[in-house]
């Protein structure tokens, strides 16, 4: 999968970004038993974004990191509010929409069924331009259901930023562009490999996994019992 050339800064912030999340443990490598995410796919790399809540001044960092991507791949005055998806964007959502001075909402997998019957909490009206977050992507798959939500409600939602983008399953970013979201995101798994390596956190042989993987993620993915394109 090919992905959209970034800017120096952007690289270097996808650095430091997969240095933080090796150094909190947040990455998983084992090639040899893959993981089933939650969109199908089988993957011998898994992040655990939520591991960030744990590590205030590394949370602290990422956030700083993420006001910048959004201010200036986004802008300083073209977001209203800031939505985190259920349940992991919560997090993400309540400490990004304080470093940008928003408000902020959360939006449901589904209404809650009982009470008002929110699907989104919080404080939304007609036209409000909100930005979806959450603490990564992998197909993005479940983030166009929280945009239809949000966009049910009567926001505008055109953007969509997560922390981490594994930047290897076909799809995301074009099925996202589809229906008018742009995906804005720190840092990829290319990222991480070169991060790990230089660092010597895993072993050839997972690092060679990994790079078989990263090869033909659907072509691995199928072998491996999980879904292909």
């Amino acid at each position: 999968m090919a992905l959209p050339t970034r800017s120096a800064r952007q690289q270097a912030q996808g650095r430091i970004v997969a240095d933080i999340l090796l150094e909190i443990k947040a990455v998983n490598f084992r090639p040899e038993q893959p993981y089933t995410l939650t969109a199908g796919w089988a993957s011998p790399v898994y992040i655990d974004g939520r591991k960030l809540i744990s590590f205030p001044r590394a949370r602290r960092k990422v956030t700083e990191l993420a006001r910048i991507e959004i201010e200036e791949s986004v802008g300083h005055e073209s977001i209203d509010a800031v939505a985190g998806g259920e349940t992991a964007g919560i997090p993400y959502a309540a400490w990004i929409s304080d470093a940008l001075m928003l408000p902020m909402q959360y939006v449901r997998k589904k209404p809650k069924g009982f009470g008002r019957n929110a699907q989104i909490e919080g404080d939304i009206h007609d036209g409000q331009r909100v930005i979806l977050v959450e603490d990564l992507a992998s197909d993005g798959g479940s983030k166009l259901l929280f945009v239809k939500a949000l966009r049910d409600a009567g926001a505008k939602c055109d953007h969509c930023f997560v922390m981490f983008f594994y930047g290897a399953f076909p799809g995301a970013i074009e099925s996202m562009a589809a229906e008018g979201i742009k995906l804005h995101y720190l840092c990829t798994w290319h990222d991480v490999l070169a991060a790990a390596e230089a660092g010597g956190y895993f072993t050839p042989a997972a690092i060679a996994g990994v790079r078989e993987f990263l090869k033909d993620p659907v072509a691995w993915s199928v072998a491996h019992g999980g879904k292909g394109a």
